[in-house]
């Protein structure tokens, strides 16, 4: 049994309460370890903005949810009613609903920016490998999260793009049709999927959101912040063991904070009360008309977050499986070749793209189509193991590096915008080649990343007082 610690009987009543509860749960050390003593470098910029509104967007969607939940009516028959009666005659209703519906957009928004500066940064290097790990889980349980979430309005979109993405599950091999089934409830979209739907969306995923969460900010500060020049500032410390480019996190960058956080309302408050559709893309306009499984939209499409993995699924077709089977042919003979590495995996590496392109002749496109999608997010995982430059930094790296990486957020961004227009020729094409860059990015970066001559790290951050 640990020994508790005494007060004075003199000392004010708040100081008596801490101590009380310090002796029976450790307040005052995780506020030592998480807050006034966790050393966080002093050179952190406005991108460091995210990670903070990640967190502030999550509370935001927790308690407006909860307000939703106790009026809303997860029934295929009085789902879209209940969500009218939230907006029309329920005391602030609209205004809660906005914030949910907004919330979504600007959660994603913020991970986007958060994953952009610890790509640029290195923030995925080694000794964060598990910081990122644990930041990609949570990416992939945002997306189900607000795929489940999508389906609830029960609109006409909501309805149809739930039963073209589940649909996409029976292109599965062997399984595939039994795993739709599975998850659907039944032969089409209705009421057993919002059912499913609405108890993953409210209950289980946040669950394990708030876990991964939980475990993202206890690896990252275990193994202490990056900065933007990628320098371990727990690798020069003063004699009483504080690290010299670092500064206490509280008050400093609480403050620092508060001014994102302030910023970022701003917007948030702006865009709910003046445009909370977004001019269609936060709340699409064929979801304030009813589901109807008898009358197909003209165009479906996912909302904006999801159009750059959609691009990638319909790129993926018939033709465009020629194109993927002669990267697979191109990367085993480049494996085999050029790779030291021994005869028997050699003979591994090209028995095992003998098979896979005998699968990609044998199974359908739109199975590769449905791997492909998926891969675009799992590829991230591997990031800290597919970097093979020789620093961190984006600042330290050769100069075209940095334009590469421009051209990565293009053409995501270009792949976004296509999956939002209905199929055409000229788009199938660009989103084919857009398809190829991404995962072109990523599998050959153990070979571009290692090119060009890099800058000189300094030992110490570059930061001056502003």
């Amino acid at each position: 049994m640990a020994e508790f610690k005494e007060v004075s009987p003199h000392a004010p009543m708040a100081e008596k309460a801490l101590n009380w509860v310090d002796n029976r749960f450790p307040l005052s050390k995780l506020y030592k370890e998480h807050l006034s003593e966790y050393y966080a470098p002093k050179n952190f910029n406005f991108l460091y903005f995210f990670g903070v509104l990640s967190m502030l967007v999550l509370v935001i969607q927790i308690v407006t949810g909860i307000f939703l939940v106790m009026h809303y009516k997860p029934d295929a028959a009085t789902a879209f009613a209940s969500v009218e009666y939230i907006m029309r005659d329920v005391p602030w209703g609209w205004l809660i609903r906005y914030m949910h519906s907004t919330g979504a957009s600007a959660f994603f928004i913020v991970v986007y920016m958060h994953m952009f500066r610890g790509l640029i940064y290195g923030s995925y290097r080694k000794p964060r490998e598990l910081v990122w790990l644990f930041g990609c889980a949570i990416f992939l349980a945002l997306m189900g999260e607000a795929f489940m979430g999508y389906l609830l309005p029960w609109g006409q979109m909501s309805y149809w793009g739930a039963q073209v993405i589940v649909n996409l599950f029976s292109a599965i091999p062997f399984i595939g049709p039994d795993l739709a089934l599975l998850i659907r409830g039944d032969y089409v979209v209705g009421d057993a999927t919002l059912n499913r739907f609405f108890s993953f969306h409210v209950i289980a995923v946040p669950l394990v959101l708030l876990g991964l969460v939980v475990a993202h900010i206890i690896a990252l500060h275990e193994v202490g912040s990056n900065n933007p020049d990628g320098i371990e500032i727990k690798a020069t410390k003063d004699a009483s063991g504080k690290p010299l480019d670092g500064i206490p996190f509280h008050p400093y960058y609480t403050v620092h904070d508060i001014m994102g956080v302030t910023g970022f309302l701003l917007v948030f408050s702006a865009i709910i009360f003046f445009a909370p559709e977004f001019g269609g893309y936060f709340l699409e306009y064929n979801n304030f008309i009813p589901a109807d499984p008898l009358k197909t939209p003209l165009h479906i499409a996912p909302v904006w977050y999801f159009t750059p993995y959609y691009s990638m699924l319909r790129a993926i077709t018939s033709e465009m499986m020629y194109a993927l089977i002669v990267c697979v042919i191109a990367a085993a003979y480049l494996g085999a070749t050029r790779a030291a590495i021994s005869n028997t995996l050699k003979t591994l590496v090209i028995g095992g793209a003998v098979v896979l392109v005998g699968l990609m002749l044998a199974i359908d496109a739109k199975f590769w189509g449905v791997v492909v999608m998926g891969g675009s997010v799992i590829i991230l995982f591997f990031l800290p193991w597919l970097d093979n430059c020789a620093v961190k930094s984006i600042r330290y790296r050769p100069d075209w590096h940095l334009w590469l990486y421009a051209v990565f957020v293009v053409d995501f961004f270009i792949l976004g915008y296509l999956g939002m227009q209905p199929p055409s020729h000229i788009g199938e094409r660009i989103s084919q080649v857009g398809t190829l860059f991404y995962f072109g990015f990523f599998l050959l970066m153990p070979w571009w990343s290692r090119l060009g001559e890099t800058k000189p790290v300094p030992a110490r951050v570059n930061f001056a007082a502003h």
